[in-house]
């Protein structure tokens, strides 16, 4: 399965059915205007000799309309191309039916009213547009139309484009034929007939939030017509008859182009709504034995396992994946929640994400993210615990296998479990368990597997989950249901949501933490067992409140703080003209598309952001970086002190990030998904994928004097860790511009930081960033408890007694300072300058043997930056 930001590489194309039926082998040559004799060119003359379009497909976004008048046509007395039908390419029959049986019959009449005309005219524009979407959702939307009094004569008040329709933000358009019929004969219509059906077409445009584009125009025969003079007399008329071709295209931005001012103010109005259904982000974690793969699939599919991994094919990524069976990267599935109902695959008429989308509209999205639980991919674990700042964590561990883990809290030699590392499940899980209690996340354990479990194994293992959460001061609970298995699949249980309504979330209102309480669920991907307490813990689980630029640090503290900030993920590149721009049609130029999480602020399809840092062009950064794949046996992106690379790394002592001119480039977003919903506006909290285009192409001179453009940026140049951001006002108005930062001091409040070695590299994770440092140095911080008691033996001086006295600290104050400790760690960017936030929490993980988890790591929160 492929990230559920990817896009389909060959979406539905709009080609002109004028390209197909051209020769290029016949001269090209003009025609004459039967009224006046003037000269008429076609806008391409190689359309001059085509006579006869191909037949109109049933699909597709090529729609022909003989007219689009919203009243009957008039009587024709003679019409060239009713008589001549493209000559020899039409059979006798096909022409004699063509023909009229009498003159004056109207060619094309109708008794509905001009409301219900336009109403089903746009319908089909809807249905056209649909068409060229790589993902139309199948659910349906209502249309606003505006009403149209009979006694209107004149629309061109209503030709102006309004909000575009939700759904037609990836819509490559439509091409209308108008004045031919449907097998592709050339009917024509006149001047004033065409100039009506063209204003009739800007007006279903517009209702959808789309302009029109008149691509080509072409005369194809004449016509005769009488009209009536007060009775008395006729006049007699003759004139040309035309066809046309027009574009439709959705309206992605309202902005003037010539208006060059900073629109991006977060209290502006969008120019459509965002997604406002409620949406919680969670994490899967746990050993590569626990099958949070499977039970994902189970929830996410509405179908049980069969034993043997058939629920998690559709889950997994890679070809390695289904051989191994073991998940290396992060998947993501949605799941959405109204009422008692579950949206997922499982549902009727459900395809595609903005299907669940539009079912759960009023209720809640939950986004579920896969993490590999071996260690050799231990970064993927990080990643979704640390990079994506989930708003719960699920833990996942299995019912079977080994029991109890080795002694030692994180003593895993010894143990040769089922990961082939010397790790034992159990002793993997555990370091799951002490890596989500330090990062302080809102956590749930899954007891998977439980159909296979032996119940004295199986309470000797909650007894060691549960003692673990115990000692962290959570409470622990344990959920059990009454409800049958069978009926977990397509609705969530009245008794199981009431179960965890009681029994965790009323909990956890009263208190006013999350951390309080902790729930366990034993679960069965293959019998069901749990999946209905599981959905409801999902559709009931609080979500915290939207984040903010102030939740780490006060601003007054930080002034460079933007006014909206983007964490990348990942990037991949996406043709301009799939993102609705202003670029010509048929153009082959892409443009980047990042994936990742609002952290705070809201981004609007038309804004100036910035993206960055990127490292100087002149600098070959990348020989600092640590390969990215893992080492054999350690699974860390540090490998061991003692191997080569370590020597690599440390023998560059001489150049830093510090040096590394960090710069920051101006672009503009065109393409905004939320969760693969295009949107034209994404809030805080939501994950999501934005498309920018880079401001143009910057000059410098040459040595000769020359100016010259610097190559645009691609999507290679962008990578994992970088930001998207609006600068705040303030930073605006004051000149000042977003910190990239080459070294930073953290805070831990444990004195097992005390083992990190000054000059030891060690991979830190902070956001989307994974970077190796350098440790510069590791200082401890005065406690209370010392600050308390060197103020009393300041106090007792005064009487002049501690030359007499020695007050010794008894060794239970001794170890409860130690305990309350803090301790501030230097740290040095090695391989770029990156963009840290102030206040952000940070975690160190050192390289290390193999019989390690490699979670095991220091956490504590940035409180300095350097520049």
């Amino acid at each position: 399965m492929a990230s559920i930001f990817t896009f389909d590489h060959d979406p539905p194309r709009v080609n002109s059915p004028w390209q197909s039926t051209q020769d290029a082998g016949k001269r090209p040559h003009v025609e004459r205007s039967v009224t006046a004799g003037s000269v008429v060119e076609s806008d391409d003359l190689s359309d001059t000799h085509v006579e006869r379009l191909e037949a109109e497909p049933q699909d597709g976004p090529i729609e022909y309309k003989l007219h689009l008048l919203l009243r009957p046509r008039r009587i024709y007395s003679k019409m060239s191309t009713t008589l001549k039908v493209s000559g020899s390419q039409q059979s006798k029959s096909i022409r004699e039916a063509k023909q009229p049986k009498q003159a004056n019959i109207p060619l094309a009449a109708s008794n509905q009213t001009r409301q219900n005309r336009l109403h089903h005219l746009t319908t089909q524009l809807l249905w056209r547009l649909q068409q060229s979407s790589p993902y139309h959702s199948t659910a349906r939307r209502d249309l606003v139309l505006p009403r149209l009094p009979e006694d209107i004569a004149d629309l061109s008040a209503l030709e102006k484009p309004g909000k575009l329709l939700p759904g037609l933000e990836e819509s490559n358009g439509a091409l209308y034929e108008i004045g031919v019929a449907d097998d592709g004969t050339f009917v024509g219509l006149t001047k004033d007939e065409m100039d009506e059906s063209m204003t009739t077409l800007k007006v279903m445009a517009a209702s959808l939030g789309c302009r029109v584009e008149v691509q080509r125009m072409k005369a194809v025969g004449s016509c005769e017509w009488t009209d009536d003079i007060s009775g008395l007399s006729e006049e007699s008329h003759v004139a040309d008859l035309w066809v046309a071709e027009a574009l439709i295209m959705p309206v992605m931005n309202a902005l003037n182009d010539g208006d060059d001012r900073r629109t991006n103010k977060l209290n502006a109005t969008p120019k459509r709504d965002a997604s406002i259904t409620e949406q919680l982000r969670v994490s899967l974690i746990g050993p590569t034995t626990s099958g949070k793969t499977t039970l994902l699939g189970t929830l996410s599919n509405g179908t049980l396992d069969n034993g043997r991994g058939s629920s998690r094919i559709n889950l997994l990524r890679h070809r390695h994946e289904v051989v191994s069976g073991r998940t290396s990267s992060i998947a993501q599935e949605l799941i959405g929640y109204e009422g008692r109902g579950i949206f997922n695959y499982n549902v009727d008429n459900i395809n595609e994400w903005p299907d669940i989308h539009d079912r759960a509209e009023n209720g809640r999205l939950v986004f579920l993210l896969d993490s590999a639980g071996h260690p050799r991919y231990q970064r993927t674990a990080l990643r979704a615990l640390v990079g994506w700042a989930p708003h719960w964590t699920l833990l996942c561990i299995p019912a079977t296998e080994d029991g109890a883990p080795t002694p030692g809290v994180h003593s895993l030699s010894g143990a040769d479990g089922p990961t082939s590392t010397g790790i034992a499940s159990m002793d993997l899980a555990m370091a799951h368990l002490d890596l989500c209690l330090k990062l302080a996340i809102p956590l749930a354990i899954l007891i998977t597997k439980s159909e296979l479990a032996q119940l004295a194994l199986l309470k000797e293992k909650l007894n060691i989950v549960f003692t673990r959460i115990k000692t962290m001061g959570r409470t622990p609970k344990l959920l059990t249901s009454a409800a049958r298995d069978e009926d977990n699949l397509t609705e969530v249980p009245d008794i199981d949501l009431h179960k965890v309504e009681d029994e965790i979330v009323k909990p956890i209102v009263r208190s006013g933490d999350p951390l309080s309480v902790v729930p366990v669920i034993l679960t069965s991907a293959v019998r069901g067992m749990g999946i209905g307490l599981t959905h409801a813990l999902l559709r009931s689980l609080p979500v915290p409140p939207i984040p903010t630029a102030r939740d780490f640090v006060p601003l007054a503290l930080n002034p460079e703080q933007p006014a909206a900030l983007f964490h990348i993920d990942e990037v991949f590149e996406m043709l301009l003209s799939r993102a609705q721009t202003t670029v010509p049609l048929g153009s082959s130029e892409s443009a980047p598309v990042v994936t990742g999480y609002l952290r705070f602020g809201r981004l609007s399809i038309g804004d100036k952001v910035v993206m960055g840092p990127f490292p100087g062009d002149d600098e070959d950064t990348g020989v600092l970086v640590p390969k990215d794949h893992p080492s054999p046996g350690y699974g860390l992106s540090l490998p061991h002190p003692l191997s080569a690379e370590f020597a690599r790394l440390s023998s560059r002592q001489t150049l830093s990030a510090s040096k590394i001119e960090g710069e920051w480039r101006q672009a503009t977003i065109v393409n905004i998904r939320d969760l693969r919903l295009p949107v034209q506006t994404i809030e805080a909290g939501q994950a999501g994928s934005i498309q920018v285009v880079f401001d143009g192409p910057d000059k410098e001179t040459s040595d000769t004097g020359t100016a010259l453009e610097k190559p645009r940026i691609s999507s290679a140049k962008i990578r994992k860790g970088q930001v998207l951001a609006v600068p705040s006002q303030h930073m605006v108005d004051t000149g000042l511009s977003l910190q990239a930062a080459s070294s930073l001091v953290a805070s831990f409040k444990t004195s097992d930081v005390k083992s990190l070695t000054v000059n030891s590299l060690v991979n830190a994770y902070v956001g989307m960033v994974r970077t190796a440092v350098r440790v510069l140095r590791v200082t401890r911080q005065k406690s209370n408890l010392g600050s308390r008691i060197a103020s009393t033996e300041d106090n007792d001086d005064v009487f002049g007694m501690n030359d007499h006295i020695e007050l010794e600290r008894t060794k239970s104050e001794a170890d409860l300072d130690e305990y309350r400790a803090e301790y501030n760690v230097s740290l040095e960017l090695l391989n770029s300058r990156e963009w840290i936030e102030l206040g952000s929490q940070i975690v160190l993980v050192e390289g290390g043997p193999k019989d390690k988890s490699g979670l095991e790591g220091y956490v504590g929160k940035v409180v300095e930056i350097g520049e």
